[in-house]
């Protein structure tokens, strides 16, 4: 299990400090990568790479920016006549990513209108995400989905582990894949983390993880971190598992559940 690689999501751990300060703490409390929610209003993307290059730390996953977050935007790729402003947020994420030497992006589905047409909204999100995977693609980068759960994101497009397998086969591009996040697979409950794990493997891209039900350090019953993680490690993943929880309190305090995968 120590061959599995933690990234801190800097977005969310280390908040009690300024931005540019949480590279230092990631690195120093163990961490060998950070992945960020939307880094392009933190810092230019210059300056998160130095601070990547100081810290000896990698990019682990930058999301493709929502749109309209304060307006209740939670994404563009399946909104039908939002084409050109999903062209141009991929075109940004990819410029930030390739500075920052990140091979990987999450691209949110969004909330369609309540009246908009399903299959409008299929069509819509299956051409937005070859899009966005052939323009990855020509920078040697993925662009991953990630089924979220309802409750935390009413409305969202994509709230189905299953589903998203369906739309990854259907599409069948060979840089597109799936972002599992234990806590959203926990609580949609289609299918035991570390089972899903073992039969579909080869469909994730990235990991996440948190604690079901208050999306607080991943150290309780829900889910299965030592499940999971074994069936992460059997299954030889290599990619990075990201820590995207809130603390409860103090981050480091409440890294105790991580200490057998830190690097320190």
């Amino acid at each position: 299990m120590p061959g599995l690689r933690l990234a801190a999501n800097i977005s969310f751990l280390f908040a009690d400090l300024p931005f540019a300060d949480r590279f230092g703490a990631a690195a120093r409390a163990g961490f060998a990568g950070v992945e960020c929610l939307f880094p392009y209003d933190e810092m230019p993307a210059r300056d998160y790479a130095r601070h990547l290059d100081e810290h000896d730390l990698s990019a682990a996953l930058i999301n493709v920016p929502p749109g309209d977050w304060a307006g209740g935007e939670r994404g563009l790729a399946a909104l039908p006549g939002r084409e050109a402003d999903f062209y141009e947020s991929v075109d940004r994420a990819l410029d930030y990513a390739d500075a920052i030497d990140c091979p990987r992006l999450h691209c949110l589905a969004g909330v369609p209108a309540p009246d908009a047409d399903a299959l409008a909204v299929a069509e819509t999100y299956a051409a937005n995400l070859s899009y966005a995977a052939d323009r990855a693609r020509d920078l040697g980068m993925r662009m991953l989905i990630e089924p979220i759960n309802t409750g935390d994101m009413p409305g969202y497009h994509l709230s189905s582990p299953a589903r998203a397998l369906e739309i990854l086969g259907q599409l069948a591009l060979p840089n597109l894949a799936l972002q599992y996040d234990l806590y959203h697979a926990e609580i949609i409950a289609e299918q035991k983390p570390a089972d899903f794990i073992a039969d579909h493997i080869d469909a994730i891209g990235h990991v996440q993880v948190a604690g079901v039900p208050e999306r607080n350090e991943p150290d309780g019953a829900a889910p299965d971190v030592a499940a999971a993680f074994d069936a992460l490690e059997g299954a030889g993943y290599g990619g990075w598992i990201g820590l995207e929880y809130r603390p409860r309190g103090n981050t480091i305090d409440g890294l105790g559940w991580a200490s057998n995968w830190l690097r320190r």
